[in-house]
């Protein structure tokens, strides 16, 4: 039988990885719509966006860290208004919804993991605009709702961190990455399957609604990310100089740890990501990745 499911957001970083994934599903009919498409702070909108479709996948949010902590209420109508539009049209016509949401829920003091059961407590404005869209789907979606938190996304289709370091190794010689913030650097495409199969056990009523980490196992800093990339580009690790935050200042607090358990995963019979620096590793290979490696690699750099 074939399911409908709509992705929200698919225009971004993570939704062009979503749709792609859902897509590839013969058994599926899937409908992408970006932010020029679906107004989620629209009620009537997102209604009538959502008829039909037995699948909601929420990729859709103010992602501006820093412009949220000078703007909070156009954030949060976002993240937390439009995820509540999201819920409300999902309970109303009994579809799954899959909602994405962030590490930048906990206040990241803690040493360990933090599980999915752990106190919240944001330190900036986008981490509040993001816990008022998780409150939101757990009240509306008790039975239906799945909360997927994740972190450090990078991939092919927009501006990320992994790009980014491989466009100034080809402008510099030596680069200051922070590396005092801990974290999951995750793949896009590797969160996109993994998201995929919840939907299908959500679906099939296999696995339990409610939080679930969607981030890499283990965890580095931004500095060994940067290392690890410049290692696996061909490029000398050692041009990766180590500073502290304080280099750097921000208008909104960044966790100093914001790590991931993946404990429900198991609950729900699947199995988590894998590594941080596999999904790293296989990412690489994609062609623009690639390309920017060879630039990098091929380049006249300067200081």
């Amino acid at each position: 039988m074939t399911t409908s499911r709509l992705v929200v957001g698919a225009g971004g970083l993570l939704g062009q990885a979503m749709l792609a994934e859902l897509t590839a599903d013969p058994d599926t009919v899937t409908v992408g719509l970006g932010r020029d498409q679906l107004d989620i702070t629209d009620l009537p909108a997102v209604r009538a966006a959502v008829a039909g479709h037995r699948l909601v996948v929420n990729c859709a949010a103010w992602t501006d860290v820093d412009g949220a902590e000078r703007s909070e209420t156009a954030a949060t109508a976002v993240n937390g208004t439009g995820v509540r539009h999201l819920a409300r049209a999902c309970a109303d016509s009994g579809a799954v919804l899959l909602h994405v949401s962030t590490d930048y829920v906990f206040p990241g003091d803690r040493r360990e993991p933090y599980p999915e059961d752990a106190p919240t407590g944001p330190v900036n404005a986008y981490g509040r605009s993001k816990l008022a869209g998780e409150r939101a789907v757990a009240e509306l979606l008790p039975h239906t709702g799945y909360i997927v938190r994740t972190a450090w996304l990078y991939g092919s289709h927009g501006p990320n961190f992994v790009a980014t370091m491989l466009e100034l190794a080809a402008r510099h010689d030596t680069l200051d990455v922070v590396a005092d913030q801990h974290g999951q650097p995750t793949w896009t495409r590797a969160l996109a399957r993994q998201l995929g199969a919840l939907g299908r056990a959500a679906l099939a009523g296999a696995a339990p609604a409610g939080i679930y980490h969607g981030t890499a196992a283990g965890h580095t800093t931004w500095h060994g990310l940067a290392r690890e990339t410049f290692r696996l580009s061909g490029l000398d690790p050692e041009r990766i100089r180590p500073v502290g935050s304080d280099k750097f200042p921000r208008p909104a607090a960044r966790p100093a740890f914001g790590v991931l358990g993946h404990g429900n995963w198991l609950r729900a019979g699947l199995v988590p990501l894998p590594p941080w620096d596999d999904q790293l590793t296989a990412a690489l290979k994609e062609p623009e990745f690639a390309a920017l490696a060879s630039a990098a690699r091929g380049s006249t750099r300067r200081t």
